[in-house]
């Protein structure tokens, strides 16, 4: 009884469905196919029924006999059907979810870790059959990304492994781009014989021998050439290559230098020596400084197994808008990934002659990426400096992005008062190297006791108002400078600034970076000193609010961080610590905002 009653319960359950539509032709095929005893003839008293289940049946048997005779071929037709398309529809599912493409299906297979092993339902060998399988298609895939890869390039010469990282992979859970280090950037400076001597300098003060590599490209030989491509003397600087003649390519630029055409090509050129291991070329000029860590924290954001060109705009609204908004400037430097290199060196001789009535190299070179179908991405650290006069309104409000270039350095006044152009410079990098990441970002804060608004530049100036100015306008650059053309035009820069007030008194106190060490030899806290310099004037101010004095010494301790910019872009906060004791001397910290930290001098 207990084995009939069993096999009874799958149909009490379909019965017990909302349809209840079930003739006595159906009831028996469902009876024949479970090996039962006829279940609808059984008594339910037998079938160990419950008085619910009883009431079910014979609601079911009443309704049997008052339905129409058609009743059962309708009903059994609607239901074959229903039952047609609901196969039909799971099989249309099935093959979406696992036909289709082979390399999509299997490209996303999980790593390792990610596998949550249970032994109760997936045994050890299984989970290993299954790891191994995905490795041999990931394999594949990364072989037949690479074959594509050389089947499409002119040359037919391969990329380099190092290079040829699938892209599909690169959407998956597996991390297999490496990481772009300062070793993976090849540099191609730009110089001329007639002014290396001079700018040689600037060079020596932020190229690091043995870690970079790179080649300074001169139009012809000087004396201080070695033979093996050093220099006499001169250790510390990158070795010197001669750029080939392009005597042959034609140039019709009115008032231009021919000296374009080969500033053009070194990218090519240094492409064509060889470098293993690159992922960028970056292009720079003789008389531009860079920023190597922040050079890497840029170019590490993007994936150099693809086309990319990047680099900044000029500082000139009328320099964009003759050139290209489209083109990196040269001067203020640009990087270019190993992949869109080599198509340019394949590409580039042929393109030249069609762009021979353009200005200047880095329009030449923006041309031909442009045929390439690469446009730029710009990253507003790198500095054309497209400016004349003095730089500080500019880098005393530097955007919150980090410091990669500053080029036009023969053409800027020093950086520092009472300093040459060399030794700001060399005072510059040194802080730079203290923390990267935070070389010219920018902090404000307020000292609600003497009223006054503070602006931390790190490393580099501390500017003191007095009064209230807010943080909308203390990020705007001061125009202590003029444009390009040497005119004072606000409307020919294509970012805000802000006048010089006309009142001394109203204008800042800026104290400059005199000396920066860290607190300890085993500390991270970098303490920077910042004074007035000696020979600026220094105004004689009335009213309630009390100025700071010649005197003062500005003291601001931050401890390095060098995950600042994997953060979102919010400023670092200062913060006033007033000491009675230290009559001459301000103490500002500066570290990262506190949640609910609101910058203005009113609670």
């Amino acid at each position: 009884m207990w084995s009939l009653t069993r096999s009874c319960r799958p149909c009490l359950i379909f019965l017990n469905a909302p349809v209840m539509v079930y003739d006595s032709l159906f009831i028996e095929r469902i009876e024949a196919n479970i090996g039962a005893a006829p279940l609808c003839r059984m008594s339910p008293v037998d079938m160990g029924m419950s008085i619910e289940e009883q009431q079910v049946i014979e609601s079911l048997q009443g309704w049997k006999k008052e339905r129409p005779p058609w009743m059962g071929k309708v009903v059994g037709f609607i239901f074959t059907f229903g039952f047609a398309g609901f196969c039909l529809c799971y099989l249309v599912l099935l093959h979406s979810f696992q036909g289709g493409n082979y390399a999509v299906r299997h490209e996303t297979v999980a790593p390792e870790s990610m596998f949550s092993i249970n032994n109760s339902s997936l045994s050890q060998a299984k989970l290993n059959s299954t790891l191994k399988s995905s490795q041999r298609v990931l394999e594949a895939t990364a072989e037949n990304d690479h074959d594509a890869s050389d089947a499409d390039s002119p040359s037919g010469s391969p990329i380099p492994d190092a290079h040829a990282v699938p892209s599909r992979m690169m959407n998956s859970g597996f991390q297999v781009r490496q990481r772009t280090d300062l070793q993976h950037i090849v540099f191609g400076i730009g110089a001329s014989a007639d002014l290396w001597d001079k700018r040689k300098e600037y060079v020596k003060l932020w190229w690091q021998p043995g870690q970079m590599r790179g080649y300074v490209w001169l139009d012809k030989k000087i004396p201080a050439m070695r033979f093996d491509g050093g220099w006499e003397g001169d250790g510390d600087l990158p070795p010197w290559r001669i750029s080939s003649n392009t005597s042959h390519f034609k140039y019709t630029h009115s008032f231009g230098w021919r000296s374009a055409l080969r500033i053009s090509r070194i990218v090519s050129e240094t492409f064509r020596e060889g470098v293993p291991d690159v992922h960028w070329f970056v292009m720079g000029d003789d008389d531009t400084i860079f920023v190597a860590e922040n050079l890497v924290s840029v170019l590490s954001k993007y994936d150099h197994t693809q086309y990319y060109y990047v680099g900044g705009n000029s500082e000139s609204h009328v320099q964009n808008s003759y050139l290209s908004y489209n083109m990196a400037f040269g001067g203020g430097g640009f990087a270019i990934s190993y992949p869109l290199a080599k198509a340019l060196e394949q590409m580039q001789d042929k393109c030249l002659p069609r762009y021979h009535e353009l200005f200047g190299s880095d329009d030449r070179v923006q041309a031909c990426v442009a045929e390439l179908g690469v446009g730029l991405t710009r990253e507003p650290g790198f500095h054309q400096m497209d400016i004349n006069g003095n730089p500080f309104g500019l880098l005393a409000a530097h955007p919150m992005v980090p410091l990669v270039s500053v080029h036009h350095l023969d053409v800027l006044q020093p950086f520092f008062s009472n300093k040459s152009r060399v030794e700001s410079v060399k005072l510059l990098v040194q802080a730079a190297r203290f923390d990267p990441a935070a070389i010219l970002q920018q902090s404000v804060c307020y000292d609600r006791r003497k009223k006054w608004s503070v602006s931390v530049s790190w490393g580099y100036a501390v500017q003191i108002f007095r009064g209230m100015v807010s943080p909308r306008e203390l990020e705007k650059p001061m125009r202590t400078f003029n444009n390009w053309q040497h005119i004072d035009d606000f409307l020919s820069y294509p970012f805000n600034t802000r006048p010089i007030p006309p009142q001394p008194c109203h204008r800042p106190f800026v104290f400059e970076l005199n000396k920066i060490s860290y607190a300890d030899p085993s500390s991270s806290t970098v303490i920077s000193e910042y004074t007035w310099p000696r020979t600026n004037n220094f105004p004689t101010c009335s009213g309630k609010i009390v100025s700071p004095q010649r005197g003062d010494i500005i003291r601001v301790s931050k401890r390095r961080d060098d995950n600042l910019w994997l953060k979102g872009p919010r400023r670092n906060c200062c913060r006033v610590k007033n000491k009675i004791e230290e009559i001459n001397t301000v103490d500002i910290e500066v570290a990262p905002c506190i949640d609910g930290e609101v910058l203005t001098m009113f609670q």
